[in-house]
């Protein structure tokens, strides 16, 4: 048996919690004496990640006899509850994910396991496996689909009789690689959290190739070569991802881990033309923006209605956040996908697009544009999108000016249309950064958690300052404060401009 190598960190805390039969997973933490396989309430999340077994990297961290006695039982359980078809635990995407994870910690939770134990999990995964080649591709997509593949190739890897799977796992993997994964390196998901993800899913898959001793195909290698750089491009300062569309916090050094496994040493650009990102950078300071459409149906589940919107840090803090996403049940998860939880614009107080509550895009922007102009001192991009012309007969534009040293940031928003459009410009703060307003209103100082004050000065538009939420991990809801600049639209076109600059010691 070919068992690839697991070069992902676990999470040693989640462990010790799940050998005492508590499952902190995907927002929810359910108690119980036995696994809880269908929990009443829980999350589409939840049971994927319950159901797909990754976790078992977590006892894996703790290690011990009683992290490999837990994983084990467990397994078990699981068997026997689940040896015939179950909606939510035999759905294609869970199921590759499980097959990948019980193979890749076989050797874990296997180790002074009985024969009897050996022989029921061969079988347990002989089922699946076959059972998971009769479904794809049309059992899911996006990229559940490549997680899906992911696990039928290592099956077909890994257990007898099993190179038709691996064939048709790489007939269709060509296949989404080449819908997938954009010409400059990103996913078409538009989220740098799916797009670690799938980067992932791809690096292992080489892995167990190597493992087996079967040549890499091109365009898997291809694909690699061209994801890793496109990574480097979401970093902020701190080294981890900007958190756009549903991405939660990747830690800097898995990040990092991801991109030397990846092995792939390109560098980013400072466009992302088909993905519809900017990237400004200079000094300490870099600024991150979201100046595309959503992506095709399909491809769409994890959008939000960020459009227009930036990140923003100085050396290794971050300044200007999106609001980030919630993977728990409520209104929350809706909330932060609208337009409101990200430094952008809205008018009265609408979604630049509609969002569809289980996920994926109704109404779009029928046109969206991006101008980059480039010096040796300076930076600007100019995008625009009428995500608000169908309802409202509006169309907004927003210029971004990034000087050379990195010590100022200038903007210029622009609401092009009729009279009489209450209108809100965002700005959403990292919850380290103190606020306050100066001037008499007419600016705001923000002071990093370094010490470094920054001063926002605005014209156009009346300032206030706001609650605001912060969920970098999909779970903790924090609060933190916003910058507001509102005001209401004139006949023709309404100007806010404004500057953010650094304070002179």
């Amino acid at each position: 048996m070919a068992l690839p190598s697991d070069p992902w960190p676990g999470d040693a805390s989640r462990g010790r919690a799940i050998l005492e039969n508590r499952f902190p997973l995907a927002g929810m933490t359910v108690q119980s004496d036995a696994a809880p396989w269908l929990p009443p309430g829980a999350s589409r999340e939840f049971l994927s990640a319950l159901h797909g077994f990754e976790w078992l990297r977590d006892l894996r961290a703790v290690g011990g006899d009683a992290a490999r006695r837990q994983a084990r039982n467990l397994i078990a359980g699981w068997m026997r509850a689940f040896g015939v078809w179950q909606e939510d635990a035999w759905r294609a995407d869970v199921m590759g994910m499980r097959l990948a994870s019980w193979i890749t910690f076989h050797d874990f939770f296997c180790a002074s396991a009985d024969d009897n134990y050996r022989i029921a999990v061969f079988d347990s995964l002989g089922r699946q496996a076959r059972h998971l080649a009769r479904i794809l591709p049309r059992a899911t997509g996006g990229e559940e689909l490549i997680g899906a593949i992911r696990g039928l190739i290592q099956s077909g890897i890994s257990l007898p009789g099993g190179e038709p799977r691996r064939d048709l796992g790489l007939k269709l993997l060509a296949r989404e690689l080449q819908r997938q994964v954009l010409a400059d390196g990103f996913h078409a998901s538009r989220s740098p959290g799916v797009h670690m993800t799938v980067l992932r899913h791809l690096i292992d898959i080489r892995a167990a190739l190597r493992v087996a001793r079967w040549a890499v195909p091109d365009f898997l290698q291809s694909a690699i070569d061209r994801m890793a750089p496109a990574s480097r491009f979401f970093r902020l300062g701190d080294g981890a991802l900007a958190l756009f569309n549903d991405t939660q916090t990747v830690e800097s050094i898995l990040v990092e881990t991801i991109l030397t496994q990846a092995d792939a040493k390109g560098r980013p650009g400072r466009q992302a033309l088909h993905a519809g990102f900017e990237r400004l950078a200079f000094g300490r300071t870099i600024v991150i923006a979201d100046a595309g459409k959503p992506t095709e149906p399909g491809l769409d589940h994890h959008a939000h209605a960020g459009l227009l919107s930036f990140e923003m840090s100085v050396g290794r803090e971050r300044l200007i956040v999106n609001c980030g996403s919630f993977l728990g049940p409520g209104i929350w998860r809706q909330a932060l996908r609208g337009t409101a939880a990200h430094s952008t614009a809205t008018v009265e107080g609408l979604n630049s697009i509609d969002l569809v509550a289980e996920g994926g895009v109704g109404r779009r922007p029928l046109e969206t544009q991006v101008e980059r102009l480039e010096g040796e001192e300076d930076q600007l991009v100019e995008a625009a999108h009428d995500g608000y012309r169908v309802p409202l007969g509006l169309v907004y534009r927003r210029k971004l000016y990034l000087t050379d040293s990195g010590d100022e940031l200038r903007g210029e928003e622009r609401l092009v249309g009729g009279p009489g459009h209450p209108f809100a410009i965002r700005f959403h703060l990292h919850p380290a950064t103190q606020t306050s307003a100066v001037q008499s209103g007419l600016a705001a100082l923000l002071r990093l958690a370094d010490g470094a004050g920054w001063r926002l000065r605005v014209s156009g538009a009346e300032l206030s300052l706001e609650e605001s939420i912060y969920c970098p991990d999909g779970l903790t809801l924090q609060k933190s404060q916003q910058v507001v600049l509102g005001g209401t639209t004139e006949d023709g076109e309404t100007l806010v401009k404004w500057s953010l600059k650094r304070e002179k010691k």
